[in-house]
């Protein structure tokens, strides 16, 4: 194994986010933390909904349900009983850039964790018997969002805001797509992404980094061998698509609108300043959103904004949830607040108040052994630099209101707004 790597900040007390390359390939980061007696481990595979056709569209999130069926040495049965018998958890999810698995455990049962995610990524049986059984599963997933207004809206507002791009596509699939899928299929997906040059693994907790290293060559990681760079998925650039506005009739009891647009990626400086605007105009109960569509106005009993980073683009939006009739009212009440917020920004007041909210945000998020995993991950996942937690406030502390109105003055305009309403016509 190569020797660890450590990224650190100067100043900092701790030893920070350690890194290794193992000779396969596999990248391997970690953050102990003292006082806990867990650690939560988990693996990236860079292969998700961004890397997919549209004809495949799902294909990753379905491979993703068959690992868990059954490994070369595992049942479907035991796997579930492999962590949850131990007290810990073992999870799965499928996103728009990478497929993740996590366990977490307690200390001592690491190697297991360890072992059990070898298994499930990298000798799965994929068997013939069980994809019509998984596929009726996801068809029914499907279904569910289908039966979710509220889940509706946003798939369909997502594809109006990207256009032809993957972002846009359903991480799901569709019941065309997911009905052709074959073991052939997901097995040549494995077969290209599911290789240690592809997958990066993090754990933070009760462990060092050393240890961590040892626990993997004992389940198999440092010995997958390496098959070289990978053949890159053709991810299409991100192109603006032109704002529009779609009506979606549904025989609901509300309507559920979603107005958004694409903004900026990870790694954007202007990440932070997003955040901030984000939380005070409709990230809680006393956000401006939140104050005047429904306390002031009694408009909605749900609004709310959200923001989204990805490694190469981003996004924000406005979520309301209103009575049919009350729908006009409630939406030229958001735009409203929406074009008061282009053109006046912030107060000198309402700056400190969303400084100190979004470090009290970012502080309590920070304390938990699973957040700390996903923190070491995104040192390798978006390509930044590590930054201990005062760092990160101290940037905060240095937003200034030239950045915030330079966002706000840049992405929050009525007329840039893609929106999508779902409802009683």
């Amino acid at each position: 194994m190569s020797q660890p790597s450590v990224v650190t900040a100067p100043g900092t007390a701790g030893p920070g986010v350690q890194r290794t390359v193992l000779p396969n390939g596999l990248t391997v980061l970690s953050e102990h933390m003292p006082g806990v007696r867990s650690v939560a481990l988990g693996a990236w595979v860079r292969a998700a909904s961004l890397h997919e056709t549209r004809e495949q569209m799902g294909i990753s999130h379905f491979l993703e349900h068959m690992v868990f069926k059954g490994s070369e040495r595992r049942s479907a049965r035991e796997i579930a009983l492999s962590l949850e018998s131990l007290g810990g958890s073992l999870d799965a999810y499928t996103a728009r850039e990478h497929t993740s698995y996590q366990a977490r455990v307690l200390d001592e049962h690491l190697p297991q964790a360890a072992d059990v995610l070898f298994d499930l990524m990298f000798r799965p049986a994929l068997r013939e018997q069980d994809l019509e059984l998984e596929r009726g599963v996801i068809l029914e997933e499907i279904a569910m969002v289908e039966d979710t207004p509220d889940d509706i809206v946003f798939e369909v507002h997502n594809t109006a805001l990207w256009g032809e791009h993957p972002h846009g596509f359903q991480i799901l699939g569709t019941p065309e797509t997911v009905e052709s899928f074959t073991v052939a299929d997901l097995r040549a997906l494995h077969t290209r992404a599911y290789r240690p040059e592809n997958v990066v693994l993090a754990a933070a907790g009760n462990v060092s980094h050393e240890q961590l290293l040892a626990v993997l060559a004992q389940a198999g990681w440092a010995d997958l061998k390496g098959q070289g760079a990978m053949a890159p998925f053709d991810v299409p650039a991100v192109t603006p698509v032109p704002p529009s506005e779609q009506r979606v009739e549904r025989d609901i009891q509300q309507m559920h609108l979603v107005m958004g647009n694409v903004t900026v990626p990870h790694g954007d400086k202007r990440r932070h300043p997003l955040l901030l605007v984000n939380a005070l105009f409709g990230g809680g109960m006393s956000s401006r959103l939140f104050q005047k569509v429904r306390e002031e106005l009694g408009l909605a009993y749900s609004v709310h904004s959200f923001q989204s980073f990805h490694a190469t683009a981003g996004a924000q939006g406005i979520y309301l949830g209103c009575a049919p009739e009350r729908a006009e009212e409630a939406i030229s009440a958001v735009r409203s607040e929406l074009a008061l917020l282009q053109v006046a920004g912030l107060t000198a007041d309402e700056l400190a108040m969303g400084k100190q909210q979004l470090k009290g945000q970012i502080t309590l998020s920070m304390e938990s052994v699973p957040a700390r995993m996903y923190r070491a991950a995104a040192v390798e996942l978006f390509n930044e630099p590590y930054k201990p937690l005062d760092e990160v406030l101290a940037r905060v502390d240095a937003i200034s209101m030239r950045e915030v109105a330079e966002v706000c003055e840049a992405f929050y305009s009525v007329g840039q707004q893609t929106v999508v309403r779902l409802g009683p016509t």
